[in-house]
């Protein structure tokens, strides 16, 4: 066991939760190399396979590679990976909406390989899980001649404009246009944005109106009469009456307590919970007061503003598995409770059909494509904190129908292995039914020698000497990260692939000390790549271990039993993938895991909401450690999604600009068209 507190590094001194950046490193052009399941380094050699696409060194711009890079038209995508005509509605030539009705076509054909790509504890530059996902999926489809589909979440506009830039992947493993990934796509994100803000004003305004109207009144204007005079309840009242124990479809049947039990939502303004959201980066709207105009009668209150990706709506989308179950999920999201402690969704208001025709196409999964044109499924964004930060199950499913067999669907995690690949086994594959053939865990020397004890690693500041000359036993103490990874992911019965992102100041003898560590920890196969720099053909190695490693037995098992009490899955994820002694619960949480089990919302899984910088609590705490007490200061339910979040610490929401934003150097070429700047 090993552990390192950073030197001086503060939290403030870190990107918010969701600015997971992707790193920028010059190509490290020696042969790649594999070390086998023995342990055995392999002669260095020339590298399989010649690059296809025009690499240069050092590697351009991420965005000069993409526009230097004409795309196939995305019909012939479409057409390659198996897409009838009808299957699919083109939004221009480079993306297009993919139909569920795909999978309902090939819902008796056989799936191909579900791989999932985490990483180990990252620096706050990232180690690269987007660009290694990409390189893979290059290698994969044009070298190995896998069928092959990239399946990642959609970005947020917040970081684009902010510190990290975009998450389209990076050098020569990007999926493309970078432009449009990284900015309105098919507008799902902007579809979040209203059906959130829609719910939020719902909210404010019964609030008003029940302060300002009598039972019958609120009754009467909720269930106004026809021309005729007949009164009749809207399609989604007849839930909140279900609820409600009322056998009743006519309105003119309810007794007056029954009118009043269905008209007046009673809210308890101090629970509301649901807040409004933006998908740009604004510090200033972390915390507002509303019902400042004279028509809104002095109803003041304190709310904030969250950025768009971390609204439950997000979350809702990533997990739902078609419409019906979308419409469902919205229709129960809480948004606090009334006066008696019971809780209020978004149906009691009367808004969830609504929701569900704001997010109706957002249901369909974003077809795009690599630099070497190979499929990308670009679906739902989730916070990995707050939510679980993977991309959504219906983009899984339909693209492991449609590789088929002999082929290979690649999703990515957000974050560490602790957070993202954890989340990924326990919430999605829970909800999805999908178990996963491989993992692959993402690592870099720069992190390792963090882990190791070397000084802090700080976005926007130069690295430290530590991390560009050599130091192998830095490498070696900080391996202990690696490793609890690694074997935390084989707790879950699934094979392990290490894949080293090989950057320009890594040596051979740290590269050799990484993947002699991979291996005696537990890892089927350690690979260096150089796709940043070569595209797929630096992945190449990687490629060919994972489909090794997919033909391998597994026993996939979740970490914990759902109906376990909420304490209990908390100690579990406490205890197997932090190590920590035990939890300590503040008495707001207390409170709350004691209202949701009363409110039978404890079967839900756990999709706790900490630190990524650390296994801990402490984003100081570096290594590996372990012994501590975890401390959960809160618990909160996204019922609507189907999970509970325990807060371990304070969970930045609504992130905000830096001094110099990326926005300064992010312009149109007025003459060609094109977006310059953007990273």
């Amino acid at each position: 066991m090993c552990t390192f507190a950073s030197y001086s590094a503060s939290s403030s001194s870190s990107p918010p939760p969701h600015q997971e950046s992707s790193p920028r490193p010059s190509p490290f052009m020696s042969p790649t190399t594999t070390i086998g399941a023995k342990g055995r380094a392999e002669a260095p050699a020339q590298a399989q396979f010649q690059p296809l696409l025009p690499v240069q060194s050092p590697v351009p711009s991420d965005i000069a590679i993409a526009q230097s890079i004409t795309p196939q038209h995305i019909s012939k995508i479409a057409e390659q990976l198996g897409l009838k005509a009808d299957e699919y509605d083109l939004y221009g030539t480079t993306k297009a909406k993919v139909k569920l009705s795909t999978r309902d076509r090939l819902k008796d054909s056989p799936m191909g390989k579900y791989v999932v790509v985490a990483g180990i504890t990252p620096t706050p530059l990232g180690e690269g899980k987007s660009t290694t996902t990409m390189g893979l999926c290059q290698a994969l489809g044009a070298y190995l001649k896998r069928k092959v589909v990239a399946c990642v979440r959609q970005p947020s506009q917040g970081p684009t404009f902010g510190i990290k830039g975009g998450a389209a992947g990076g050098g020569y493993s990007q999926a493309f246009p970078m432009e449009d990934f990284n900015l309105h796509l098919t507008g799902d994100i902007h579809a979040i944005t209203a059906a959130n803000n829609l719910l939020a004003a719902a909210i404010d305004v019964r609030m008003f109106h029940e302060a300002a109207q009598k039972d019958e009144a609120l009754f009467n204007r909720l269930c106004p009469a026809d021309k005729e005079g007949k009164r009749k309840f809207a399609p989604v009242m007849l839930r909140r009456l279900e609820k409600l124990g009322i056998h009743k479809t006519d309105p003119s049947d309810l007794t007056p307590e029954e009118v009043r039990r269905f008209a007046r939502l009673d809210i308890d303004p101090t629970s509301v919970t649901w807040k409004r959201v933006l998908d740009i980066n604004d510090r200033f709207l972390r915390k507002i007061t509303t019902g400042q105009g004279p028509e809104e009668r002095g109803q003041t209150h304190e709310t904030g503003f969250d950025i768009a990706v971390a609204s439950e709506i997000m979350a809702v989308l990533a997990l739902s598995s078609d419409l019906a179950d979308m419409r469902a999920r919205l229709g129960r999201m809480v948004i606090g409770n009334n006066k008696a402690g019971e809780p209020l969704t978004a149906d009691d208001l009367g808004v969830g059909g609504a929701l569900t025709v704001l997010m109706k196409d957002t249901i369909e999964p974003t077809l795009m494509q690599t630099l070497e044109q190979t499929p990308v499924l670009v679906h739902a964004g989730p916070f990995a904190n707050i939510a679980h930060g993977n991309s959504s199950i219906v983009a899984d499913q339909i693209g492991l129908k449609l590789v088929g067999q002999d082929g290979v669907v690649v999703t990515e995690a957000g974050f560490g292995a602790d957070i993202g690949l954890e989340k990924f086994m326990n919430i999605k594959c829970r909800a999805s039914g999908l178990k996963p053939d491989c993992a692959v865990i993402v690592a870099t020397v720069r992190a390792l020698k963090m882990h190791g004890g070397g000084p802090p690693v700080v976005a926007g500041t130069p690295l430290h000497h530590d991390y560009t000359n050599e130091n192998v036993e830095l490498v070696k103490k900080g391996c202990c990260n690696l490793e609890r990874h690694i074997k935390n992911t084989t707790r879950y019965g699934v094979p392990v692939v290490v894949a080293i992102n090989q950057f320009a100041s890594d040596t051979q003898a740290e590269l050799e000390a990484v993947k002699q560590a991979a291996l005696e920890s537990g890892a089927a196969a350690a690979a260096v790549c150089n796709h940043h720099g070569l595209g797929g053909a630096g992945a190449t190695d990687l490629g060919q271990a994972v489909l090794e490693a997919c033909s391998k037995p597994s026993s996939f098992q979740f970490l914990y039993d759902v109906q376990l009490p909420i304490k209990a899955k908390i100690e579990t994820i406490a205890r197997e993938m932090y190590h920590a002694a035990g939890v300590e619960y503040l008495p707001e949480a207390e409170a709350q895991i004691e209202r949701y089990t009363r409110m039978g919302f404890d079967k839900l899984p756990i999709c706790m909401a900490k630190t990524q910088y650390s296994f801990s609590h402490d984003a100081a705490q570096k290594g590996a450690p372990s012994g501590f007490v975890l401390p959960i200061r809160d618990v909160r339910a996204s019922v609507g999604a189907g999970f509970v979040f325990p807060l371990v610490g304070s969970m930045m929401t609504m992130p905000g600009l830096p001094t110099r934003p990326a926005f300064y150097d992010i312009d149109v070429d007025l003459e060609t068209g094109k977006i310059t700047g953007l990273s």
